[in-house]
């Protein structure tokens, strides 16, 4: 039982530590995923918190669908370069460059991570950081949490991963963050919980590439789909443009519909 127990609550910090657009809907699962782990995912050691090396994984090639894959694109948003870009409801996070391109990486979006949207900066940066649940995460859900309720040290069963970002308004913390995981099957989908996530071996790019103060930017659901264009789900939980699925039904609100705007770990 001691097992079951342990095997749960990690699947559920998975999940915990922090959404399509609601027209997001289902298309065939047909995106391309590479033979072999490129260079930039293989498994790697880094050095964790106590001063100990500790060993990152591969990521499979079944988790890296081309949108979630790390690349240098063309940039058509308004922001400057050196701005972090989240969109969270394409599941993109941009890193903006002169010249007109992005370093853009895939993301998980949990609930949380469609509760802000705007203009903030990087206001901390932790690497192999600890985590603490709410109080309300432990009132509501006591057996999962409690065992935890005074935080998580940092390290590979953290469900922040390898590093982290903490966004701030001037003095305030937003409470939002974009971190690693310890859940890399979960990149490029909704989750039930938690803020925006990145494979460990993006986020350690990412946290390297930039400073204190960057200016992050987390788009609205109007603004991801007029510079993303209409997404729709695919059966396994990731997104493709919405030219590929057939419509099957239109919204009240004149919306194209193959299936439930809801992903399914929402429901």
């Amino acid at each position: 039982m001691r097992i079951a127990s342990a095997v749960l609550l990690a699947a559920v910090l998975g999940l915990a530590a922090c959404g399509p657009d609601p027209a997001a809907q289902v298309a065939p699962a047909t995106p391309a995923t590479p033979a072999v782990t490129p260079a930039i995912y293989q498994a790697r050691t880094d050095t964790g918190p106590g001063g100990e090396p500790l060993p990152i994984a591969a990521i499979k090639p079944a988790y890296l669908r081309d949108r979630n894959v790390r690349a240098q694109v063309p940039y058509n948003g308004p922001d400057p370069a050196g701005s972090i870009v989240v969109d969270p409801y394409a599941r993109f996070l941009y890193l903006v460059e002169p010249g007109g391109t992005a370093t853009r990486v895939g993301i998980a979006v949990g609930k949380a991570g469609l509760g802000f949207s705007g203009t903030a900066t990087v206001g901390r940066k932790a690497r192999w950081p600890s985590w603490t649940p709410t109080a309300n995460m432990v009132a509501t859900e006591p057996d999962l949490y409690g065992p935890v309720k005074d935080g998580k040290a940092g390290g590979l069963d953290n469900p922040l991963g390898s590093r982290a970002l903490y966004l701030y308004q001037g003095s305030r913390d937003t409470l939002y963050r974009i971190h690693g995981t310890m859940d890399p099957s979960s990149i490029g989908k909704a989750t039930s919980a938690g803020c925006i996530r990145l494979f460990n071996q993006d986020i350690i790019d990412l946290f390297d590439r930039v400073p204190t103060g960057t200016r992050v930017k987390v788009r609205t659901a109007a603004e991801s789909r007029a510079l993303e264009g209409p997404l729709v789900e695919t059966p396994d939980g990731y997104l493709e443009p919405a030219a590929a699925a057939p419509v099957v039904a239109m919204s009240p609100a004149g919306v194209p519909v193959v299936e439930s705007a809801v992903p399914a770990a929402w429901r």
